[in-house]
C-alpha cells in the first residue's frame, strides 16, 4: 500500500479527490500525512477527518531550508512513499527536491510547459490562458524538481476554452479534470509504472484499459 503525504495550502479539494479514491480502491494507498503552512486551510480539515495526522507547521520568521527540515522530519517520521503537492504555495529548496529525489508530483492548472514557472499559480495561469488566446488548457501532473514546474510531465488532461469564458469558469473546468488526474497518477506510481529516465517520464499504461 503507497503510503502518501499530501501538502497543501488552502482547502484542500484534490487531496479530497486523493482520499476518495483511496477509499473507494481507485488507489491502493492511504493519505497517512497531511501538512500545511497555512493554520487555516481546510485541507487539514479534511486529513484529519479521514485519519491522516494534520500537522501545521508555519513558514513565517523562518529561513526556507529550516521549515523544510520541519515538513521532512514529519515525512520522515510517517514511512512516506509518495509526496504530492496539492495547491502548495511554498516554492521548494534544492534540499527538499534532492532529498526526495522522484518521490515529488505536483498538480497545475495548465498544459506544462505553457503558463507555468514563478508567479503563475491560481487564477493567474487562468488568466494567461485567456490572455493567450489558446483554444485549450487543462492540467499536467508533474514530477517536482529544483525549477519552478520545470519536471518531467506524467500526465496531462486537456479541456476546451469556451468562448465567454472567465478565469472563474475556466477554473472550475479545469479542476474537474484535476480531480481524475491527480488520484490516477497516484495510482500510477502505487502500481510501479512510473520511470524516469534521462529527465523525462516514463508511464507504462499499455493495459491500463485493462
Amino acid at each position: 500500500m503507497l503510503r502518501i503525504a499530501v501538502l497543501a495550502s488552502g482547502s484542500g479539494t484534490n487531496l479530497q479527490s486523493i482520499i476518495d479514491a483511496c477509499e473507494s480502491g481507485q488507489i491502493d494507498g492511504k493519505v497517512v500525512l497531511v501538512v500545511s503552512n497555512n493554520e487555516d486551510a481546510f485541507a487539514l480539515e479534511r486529513g484529519s477527518k479521514h485519519g491522516a495526522e494534520a500537522v501545521f507547521i508555519d513558514h513565517r520568521g523562518k529561513p526556507r531550508e529550516e521549515h523544510e527540515k520541519e515538513v521532512a522530519a514529519e515525512i520522515d517520521g510517517h514511512d512516506i512513499d509518495l509526496i504530492v503537492l496539492a495547491g502548495y504555495l511554498r516554492m521548494l529548496t534544492s534540499y527538499f527536491v534532492s532529498k526526495y529525489k522522484n518521490m515529488i508530483i505536483n498538480i497545475h492548472p495548465a498544459l506544462l510547459p505553457r503558463f507555468g514557472g514563478k508567479g503563475m499559480h491560481g487564477q493567474k495561469v487562468h488568466e494567461a490562458v485567456l490572455d493567450s488566446g489558446d483554444e485549450e488548457s487543462g492540467c499536467s501532473v508533474h514530477l517536482v524538481t529544483a525549477e519552478i514546474d520545470g519536471g518531467p510531465v506524467i500526465g496531462q488532461m486537456r479541456v476546451p476554452v469556451m468562448p465567454g469564458d472567465t478565469p472563474d469558469t475556466l477554473q472550475a473546468r479545469v479542476l474537474e479534470k484535476e480531480h481524475i488526474l491527480l488520484p490516477l497518477v497516484v495510482q500510477w506510481f502505487a502500481e510501479g509504472r512510473v520511470r524516469f529516465v534521462d529527465g523525462k517520464a516514463i508511464v507504462d499504461i499499455e493495459d491500463i484499459q485493462g
